[in-house]
């Protein structure tokens, strides 16, 4: 039982030739090597050691629901009440991204996002009716009242802000500390989108709320599936140049509870995982100075 072959480089700003391919409907049923993907509670399992698990691994009798294909493999999932059926090692999708390339961290997370989705949306908002999966698609219906129930996206937006660096240094980079999560990390400035509100306007809303400044020069770097912050949610990040480049960042004192500038130059260690957008926005900034 061996995990599949695939490339270790963030497919960020444009599709993937190879790597991870979402699907509702691949086709047809699943075949004993397919990539096998189970899920128990809020985590994945995987083999004993690590590596991802094969249709054949499973009881015949197991509901799959396709993913997509994982470099031309064919991924399913499957909600388990018990690992009785697979006994192999539960993980949460920090620790699994930490450790596999890019493209499985996020089948792994299409995992989690379809079974979880699937778990909290059995049942009509409108009418109670038990709703029907819609063949060929990530959505059901009521076949009672008509509902359409597609499965949602969180969209939320992270930004990498910079300021030039006093005469012969650096530039500077904002890193804050947020109040819940992993609080000992220096990241970006993040937030939700709220309805009605553009990514952009999401950007200089957050700025303005987390850390009290305005931004400039906005400009889109990519994107990243995110299975910590919850099922569903897909970070978009952007970069960003402090509009005043004297001004402090004031912490909202609520979400944040540091702000610095940093010279790029001069990064703390305490910087988010290498596997995620966050770490990929900084990265690219320090390269881009140095050009």
């Amino acid at each position: 039982m061996t995990g599949p072959t695939v490339g270790s480089a963030p497919h960020v700003g444009s599709a993937p030739h190879v790597g991870f391919q979402p699907a509702a409907d691949l086709g047809r049923p699943p075949a004993p090597t397919d990539l096998a993907l189970p899920v128990i509670g809020a985590k994945l399992l995987t083999a004993a050691d690590g590596t991802v698990a094969r249709v054949a691994d499973l009881p015949a009798d197991i509901r799959w629901v396709p993913l997509g294909t994982l470099d031309g493999v064919p991924a399913w999932a499957t909600d388990l009440a018990t690992a009785d059926e697979f006994p192999g090692r539960a993980r949460g999708w920090a620790s699994l991204a930490a450790e596999v390339p890019e493209p499985l961290a996020t089948l792994a997370g299409r995992a989690l996002a379809v079974i979880t989705w699937r778990r909290t949306h059995r049942w009509c908002g409108a009418c109670r009716a038990e709703l029907t999966d819609l063949p060929g698609e990530s959505a059901r219906r009521c076949p009672d009242c008509d509902l359409y129930v597609p499965m949602q996206l969180s969209a939320a937006v992270l930004v990498a802000i910079t300021r030039p660096g006093r005469a012969g240094h650096a530039d500077q980079l904002l890193l804050v500390r947020h109040a819940t999560g992993p609080t000992g990390l220096w990241a970006l400035v993040a937030g939700f989108v709220e309805a009605g509100e553009t990514l952009e306007a999401a950007v200089h809303r957050e700025v303005g709320e987390e850390v009290g400044l305005t931004v400039d020069g906005l400009a889109y770097f990519g994107s990243q599936p995110w299975a910590i912050s919850g099922p569903g949610v897909l970070l978009a990040g952007f970069t960003a140049r402090a509009a005043d480049p004297h001004a402090e960042p004031v912490v909202d004192g609520r979400e944040l509870t540091q702000a610095r500038w940093f010279g790029l130059d001069a990064l703390p260690a305490e910087l988010p995982p290498a596997y995620s957008i966050s770490r990929w926005l900084i990265d690219a900034t320090v390269t881009a100075a140095r050009r």
